[in-house]
Parts: structure tokens; sequence; C-alpha cells
């Protein structure tokens, strides 16, 4: 993971909060640096521009997704269990970090999405999810879809807290995963 310097990190801090109360077009470059505590030259010596600045922001959050689920992999842990984990350990990285997760709403949504396709149908998790199908742990579905059904259900319960809709319990959220795990786990029979 990238080592950040404390003004960057205070920077991607500023936008993140910025962009969740204002969303992107209300969050300029000078509002950005007043909210973190920089002089407004000193964010142009790290970004050149607010399209920049976003792309930038949100590959290091991707990374820093990337390596929740990595580490759960990492584990010497079942199949099942490093399933469990990275789902636990996503949801918790959400709750940790609500503007991360309001972020990258706006940005899958936004013209920065040059691509228009979501980067999580490549990497950690696609690949993991490819990797449970070919071994036979988990059902010959789409990766794409498992990777949709995983992430869709960790974005919203975390949105759920978030807001205050609901309040979840350790209990419910092994609940809720051991739900998602039965859908698409192959029981093996004995006959």
């Amino acid at each position: 993971m990238e080592n950040l310097t404390d003004k960057k990190r205070a920077i991607f801090e500023s936008t993140l909060e910025l962009i969740k109360e204002n969303g992107f077009h209300g969050s300029p470059m000078s509002l950005v640096a007043k909210n973190a505590g920089v002089a407004a030259g000193t964010i142009y010596h790290y970004f050149e521009s607010k399209d920049q600045l976003i792309c930038e922001l949100y590959a290091y959050n991707r990374r820093r997704i990337v390596d929740t689920i990595s580490r759960a992999i990492a584990e010497g842990l079942s199949y099942e269990e490093k399933f469990f984990k990275i789902w636990y350990n996503l949801y918790m990285f959400y709750i940790q970090n609500t503007n991360v997760l309001i972020f990258f709403e706006q940005y899958v949504n936004s013209p920065y999405n040059t691509n228009k396709c979501p980067s999580y149908f490549q990497g950690e998790l696609f690949d993991f999810l490819l990797k449970g199908i070919e071994e036979g742990h988990i059902k010959d579905v789409k990766p794409e879809i498992l990777v949709v059904l995983t992430l869709g259900s960790i974005s919203s319960l975390a949105k759920l807290n978030m807001f205050g809709n609901i309040t979840l319990k350790e209990t419910d959220l092994k609940q809720i995963v051991k739900i998602l795990w039965e859908g698409i786990v192959i029981h093996k029979t004995t006959f």
C-alpha cells in the first residue's frame, strides 16, 4: 500500500467528505484545500487537476479494498472460512469508512468511470470466486454474478447501518453471510 504524506491523506479525506456532502461538482479544489487545511497551491503540488485527484482517490481506495480481500485470502483458512472473512472484513471496512462507500457509488455512476464497467469484475474477489467455482466449492455461476451478490449484500447492509434504518448485531451479520453462502455453496450429497 502506498505511503501517503499527511497532507495528501488530508486532501483525500477532505475530498471524500466534501463529495459525500456536495457531490463531485459541488467540491471544487479550493474548498477541498480549505477543508483539508492546506494552501490552495499545495493541492496542485499533488494533483494537476480535480480529475486527477478524483481518479487517484478512486485508485487509492480500490487498493485499500484489494488489500482487505488479500489479507483474508492469505490466512490459512478453508475456502468457506475465507469467504466469510472476506465478507465480514469488507463490511467492517465500509462501516469504518462510510465516505468511501458513498464515493465508490458516485464514481461508478459518473463520467470519471470512463470504461463504464465496475473494476470489481477483475481482481482479488473475482479471482477468489472463480477459483471457488473451479475447485468445486461453489456453484458454477458467472463469477460476475457472484461478485454482485457478495458486494451488493455488503454495501446494502452498510448503508442500512450508516443511515440508521436498522441496527445489525454480530449474530445478524453471521446469519446474513451464512444465507449468502448457503445460496452459492455446492452441497455435496452422500448416497
